[in-house]
């Protein structure tokens, strides 16, 4: 029998009667991230998820690997298959598990037996394969509460399955399960995590970057787009939304006191971002501010940002220290890219004293000069859209 991989769900696996709609999420989205590695058989029983090569270019540690980027496993584990009996057991695990016996000082045995057809309990079994494992290796000892390795041991419904200690997968929920939002993704370190914080929830997103030409370069967009390729194998398939943003920042320069710039700006975004998620089906928009981080991030100027917009802000770093942010940045890959020195929108026009204390009222004047609607609209009609992720 060909190796396999398990992978287990995380939180799913306490849901109720709704549980295999989350299953079937999870399994959809399983299949489409293994497309790019070769042809595999996924199946789901037992709440246990089966991955299976079924062609000899079916690569299954790349599998591995992309599988752990899938939200909504708890573990994957790569283990050998063999036939269910005792003797057959006890022989892959002596044969399979022999690097890993051999650099141990102690191991155990667990063994699940999900198939209670099989004639051995599973402390039986245990001990069975436990004591062929200490004659095969008489260096490594038997250590039951804190050993250096532990053998598994799976009795399911086709076969038997030996494996060592499972990887971490990447948790959360399966992406689609709990809706769609709009994440604004700027060029920076912060909204990379908050997206893939957000899509960790369940959420399929929609990427909005609002793009300053010639203030900011096509170096700039170009380092947007390579941080959506990289959040993609998380979050799934998406399509970048590109926002021309050059007339309206003109605009508040042209008619806006300096010190309102920046939050003037941000209720443009809201506005155009509410407009996207209308047409997109989409019930929420994210975001990735940190409550004092800069100017715009204090409490009255995000409630003045948000005031414009009835769709929910969702703002999964709020509370972060910013090096919990870099660390998640470094962990999920976009440091390096959103440390390259091309600047965004937000670094266009920057106001030298910015307020930080407004009321909704004073800012809602203070824009009031300006066609709000029509530089909206106008913006929304320039949107240029990339697909991310649709090869596969």
């Amino acid at each position: 029998m060909n190796d396999i991989l398990l992978l287990k769900p995380g939180e799913i696996f306490l849901k109720g009667l709704n549980k295999r709609y989350f299953e079937e999420k999870l399994m959809n989205n399983l299949r489409r991230r293994l497309k790019h590695v070769g042809r595999f058989e996924v199946s789901c029983r037992q709440s246990t998820f089966y991955v299976e090569p079924r062609s000899e270019d079916a690569d299954l540690d790349a599998a591995l690997e992309a599988a752990r980027q899938v939200f909504g496993f708890a573990t994957v584990t790569r283990a050998a298959a063999c036939e269910k009996t005792p003797e057959a057991i006890a022989k892959l695990a002596i044969s399979h598990l022999k690097a890993d016996m051999e650099s141990a000082r102690s191991f155990k045995v667990e063994t699940k037996r999900s198939d209670k057809r099989f004639p051995m309990t599973s402390i039986e079994l245990s001990q069975y394969v436990g004591g062929l494992l200490k004659e095969a290796y008489p260096d490594v000892e038997v250590e039951m509460h804190h050993p250096d390795l532990v053998v598994h041991l799976e009795v399911r419904e086709l076969a038997a399955y030996v494996h060592a200690a499972p990887l971490p997968g990447a948790g959360g929920m399966p992406v689609g399960s709990n809706g769609s939002a709009v994440t604004l993704l700027s060029g920076g370190i912060d909204s990379p995590v908050s997206s893939y914080l957000i899509a960790k929830r369940g959420v399929r997103l929609v990427p909005v970057h609002f793009f300053s030409f010639p203030y900011t370069s096509e170096l700039a967009k170009q380092k947007v787009i390579d941080l959506a390729k990289l959040l993609e194998p998380y979050t799934g398939r998406m399509t970048l939304q590109i926002v021309p943003f050059t007339h309206i920042q003109e605009e508040i320069r042209r008619q806006v006191p300096e010190e309102y710039f920046t939050l003037v700006m941000r209720r443009f975004m809201m506005r155009i971002a509410a407009d996207i998620a209308a047409h997109s089906d989409c019930k929420a928009i994210v975001t990735g501010e940190n409550l004092g981080q800069v100017a715009s991030q204090t409490m009255e100027a995000m409630a003045s940002t948000q005031s414009v917009i009835d769709l929910p802000v969702l703002q999964p770093l709020i509370g972060m220290d910013k090096t919990d942010i870099i660390r998640y940045a470094r962990e999920i890959g976009t440091f390096e890219t959103s440390i390259l020195p091309y600047e965004d929108c937000c670094t266009v026009f920057t106001p030298r004293h910015p307020k930080t204390r407004p009321t909704v009222a004073e800012v809602a004047e203070v824009e009031s000069v300006m066609d709000i609607d029509g530089l909206v609209q106008e913006a929304v009609a320039g949107i240029e859209r990339i697909k991310i992720g649709y090869e596969c």
